[in-house]
């Protein structure tokens, strides 16, 4: 399969580590040319420069925005006024003990990982209908449909996200805009081997802890293993691209083999 996204202009949120990092090198091997995005201008800077060098043929802009924030999400949509994929990656997470939870944390939680993915979708579709091509694809979690006891507030953002991304695919129907959310497992990232570090300790060497995690924590994994963030990637540049055309308000999962249900 070719997928070709020359010509074509994509934003992703929260792209200058991790997965995010991941899905904006992929775009940009298909074409695109790619917003990366995150609030601190210099971290961004040279997260674009090492995927100058990941990509050397690449077309990077850098969108130095808080998404999260309705000023945030509005600088994004000045830096890029017409993209046609919309990658709502942006989120948070964290261990916390349920009744510990506060007011605070959860609408902070609500806001950055679902309000933001609202609000760029609300600013993106008008001109994607318009131009009758466009891709948003969301970023979720196995957590939404197997709520972890030690994080039950992002769970709840990521069940949320599945709504929010079946909604919108509806309100675009029939116009040539795909809307679609990816259900990731466990994943590779700088701030997943902190949270692994925090529920299993810093005793055990990292493949070992990484062992212990997915067998106390994340025993559902047929992977026995994180992800790594370019086995997410590979997925969101295919939803992103002319060949997915058909696939449009759905939930894909790239977990591992980790949720045990039927999906919507």
């Amino acid at each position: 399969m070719k997928l070709d996204l020359t010509g074509r202009t994509a934003l992703v949120t929260g792209s200058s580590q991790g997965i995010g990092a991941a899905i904006a090198a992929g775009l940009a091997r298909a074409g695109a040319t790619v917003g990366v995005n995150g609030r601190d201008a210099g971290r961004l800077d040279r997260s674009v420069g090492d995927l100058r060098r990941a990509v050397p043929d690449g077309r990077f802009v850098a969108v130095a925005a808080d998404v999260g924030t309705e000023e945030g999400a509005a600088r994004a949509v000045d830096a890029l006024p017409d993209a046609d994929i919309l990658v709502n990656n942006l989120g948070i997470f964290g261990a916390r003990p349920a009744l510990e939870i506060t007011d605070d944390e959860w609408r902070r939680y609500f806001e950055i990982n679902v309000l933001a993915a609202v609000r760029l979708t609300r600013a993106y579709l008008p001109g994607m209908t318009a131009r009758g091509w466009g891709r948003v694809v969301n970023i979720a979690s196995d957590s939404a449909v197997v709520i972890p006891a030690e994080m039950i507030h992002y769970g709840m953002t990521k069940t949320a996200l599945l709504a929010v991304g079946r909604g919108f695919a509806k309100e675009a129907a029939g116009t040539g805009v795909t809307v679609n959310s990816v259900i990731a497992g466990p994943t590779h990232t700088e701030g997943v081997e902190e949270f692994v570090r925090q529920l299993v300790g810093t005793e055990l060497p990292w493949d070992e802890a990484q062992r212990a995690f997915m067998r106390e924590h994340r025993p559902q994994s047929l992977l026995h293993r994180l992800i790594e963030p370019e086995e997410i990637a590979n997925l969101v540049v295919y939803l992103s691209s002319p060949l997915a055309s058909a696939t449009t308000g759905g939930a894909l999962r790239v977990d591992g083999g980790y949720v045990d249900s039927v999906l919507p």
